[in-house]
């Protein structure tokens, strides 16, 4: 009886059939970004309430240091010191370095960004899309100034501090009040017309300074109310 051969099982060859596409991969499109497109607005604006100011004053800054500095033994040395109202009056002035007395700048810009939660833009856009052209700087610290046209007067509050004693403030009020505030936007986010809306939500009910309608610590006094004067020149350079 012949033997049996043992044989190689057949392997089936891979055909050009039963391999799988090689699909080419999906063209990425070219990241295309474009240039900052600003634009320049300046506002005339009248107040419709008193503006309050309170400026954190350079020796208050001093004094503040210097417990720190002596630490644990300040506690026990502690003096209470004659109050000089019409000084800390005139420390919470925000002072330019041309004599003048500014507004901050950032305030108007914060009124502008938290006047966007009233419309449903998303106040991290307008973050990166409002800016402020100060008129000058402060002469203490440095920070930007928008020229405020008016004359202050002494405001003296009665308020309760953290431990819950009751104390005396004198801060500058400006009763009757006006600036031009010049805003750099991004015209990609906003037109003019966005512009215009918003600083007049801005100034109507967010309000700037001390006891203004968006006060972070309270419901507000109502001080730091302002209309945009439409009627007067606006000058506008962008689309």
């Amino acid at each position: 009886m012949a033997a049996l051969k043992r044989i190689a099982p057949v392997r089936k060859q891979a055909s050009t059939q039963d391999a799988p596409a090689n699909d080419a991969a999906p063209a990425v499109p070219a990241l295309k970004i474009t240039p900052p497109n600003l634009g320049v607005a300046r506002f005339n604006i009248r107040g419709i309430s008193p503006y309050v100011q309170h400026a954190f004053s350079a020796k208050q800054q001093r004094i503040m240091e210097a417990t720190q500095r002596a630490g644990q033994q300040s506690r026990g040395r502690k003096v209470r010191q004659p109050k000089d109202f019409e000084q800390l009056y005139r420390d919470a002035m925000h002072i330019s370095t041309e004599g003048w007395c500014g507004i901050p700048a950032p305030s108007f810009r914060n009124a502008i960004i938290d006047a966007c939660r009233l419309v449903g833009f998303r106040m991290t856009h307008a973050k990166l899309s409002v800016f402020v052209i100060a008129d000058g700087t402060d002469a203490e610290d440095g920070s930007q100034l928008v020229k405020i046209i008016g004359t202050p007067q002494p405001y003296k509050a009665p308020v309760r501090n953290d431990s819950g004693v009751a104390d005396i403030r004198w801060r500058p009020m400006w009763r009757e009040w006006s600036a031009q505030v010049s805003i750099e936007w991004d015209v990609d986010q906003f037109s003019a017309i966005d512009l215009l809306n918003l600083m007049a939500r801005a100034g109507k009910q967010v309000g700037i300074g001390e006891g203004r309608p968006n006060s972070p610590n309270s419901n507000g006094l109502g001080f730091g109310r302002f209309e945009v004067v439409t009627d007067e020149l606006m000058e506008i350079q962008g689309t």
